[in-house]
């Protein structure tokens, strides 16, 4: 009985953070938004069609068009409020934990509008995990903060979890650092550590796309260069979408780049052509003055 309040009250924290069920090239193919013809990434396994969103009666997304290319990395930049982690928590509908929030228009994930009123959300948050600003391990060992997140979908034997858990930590780069003190709390690791030990809790699950709301922001150097990196290594597999209010990451780490200012769409292309070349005089406002 206690293990199953435990469970219950754990799960609710889980569905909060959204970390545990969470989880090409460019062509020359194009996309309206706005009004401007903009230079997107082809295989649209993620896209947002018209997307609008609401706090209460207040409109913070204006008529989204955008698709995400898979096994790339796309990053969402612009000032403060213009609606970049707003976009982010719509993907897997994270929004709807909290009241008078909603979002209108289509999120398609292979074809399929996520929107729609009969999607299991548990498992749409499975698919498209998510990583917080702030590194939220659970108030449990290293072990069980990946245990935790297979279980909610997942009943396998000793043997396979303590195997699944073992692999979310080597794709996280974590192993190596943690494989001899897996009972301890995941609140004593280092910020860096425990940022990667919210990356692993999501990839247990065997998520599709990856959401990071700026995951380094909070981080030193040694654990940003760390982060990075291991993004890098991830794309292979997953699909990244994230925002940061570094430019200089956005520039080294992405492969398209998006630009957002009051809740509408200003700029999108790949990453090199964004910062060499671009073409919305706001774009180039903001990035020179940044």
């Amino acid at each position: 009985m206690q293990q199953s309040t435990e469970f219950k009250s754990l799960k609710n924290l889980e569905n909060i953070e959204s970390t545990a069920q969470a989880q090409t090239d460019h062509s020359n193919s194009q996309f309206e938004t706005q009004g401007r013809v903009l230079n997107l990434p082809n295989k649209q396994y993620l896209a947002v069609k018209n997307l609008n969103f609401y706090y209460g009666d207040s409109k913070t997304l204006h008529d989204i068009n955008a698709s995400f290319a898979q096994n790339k990395i796309t990053a969402l930049i612009g000032p403060s409020g213009s609606g970049k982690s707003t976009l982010l928590r719509t993907l897997n509908r994270i929004y709807e934990l909290y009241p008078k929030q909603k979002a209108t228009g289509q999120i398609l994930l292979q074809g399929q509008n996520v929107l729609e009123k009969n999607i299991d959300l548990n498992q749409l948050r499975k698919e498209i995990g998510m990583v917080f600003q702030k590194p939220t391990p659970f108030p449990m060992s290293i072990f069980d903060n990946i245990a935790f997140a297979i279980k909610l979908h997942e009943k396998l034997p000793k043997a396979e979890l303590q195997q699944r858990v073992e692999e979310a930590l080597k794709q996280a780069a974590l192993w190596d650092e943690v494989k001899d003190k897996l009972q301890q709390q995941g609140t004593r690791l280092s910020g860096g550590q425990q940022q990667r030990l919210c990356i692993a809790r999501t990839l247990a699950v065997k998520p599709k796309i990856l959401l990071l709301d700026e995951p380094t922001s909070a981080l030193d150097p040694i654990s940003t260069k760390k982060i990075e990196r291991l993004l890098t290594a991830l794309k292979v597999q997953y699909t990244i979408v994230m925002v940061t209010h570094n430019l200089k990451q956005a520039e080294r780490l992405s492969d398209s780049t998006m630009f957002m200012i009051n809740g509408e769409l200003v700029e999108y292309a790949p990453t090199d052509v964004f910062f060499n070349a671009p073409k919305d005089p706001r774009t180039v406002d903001y990035i020179h003055n940044e």
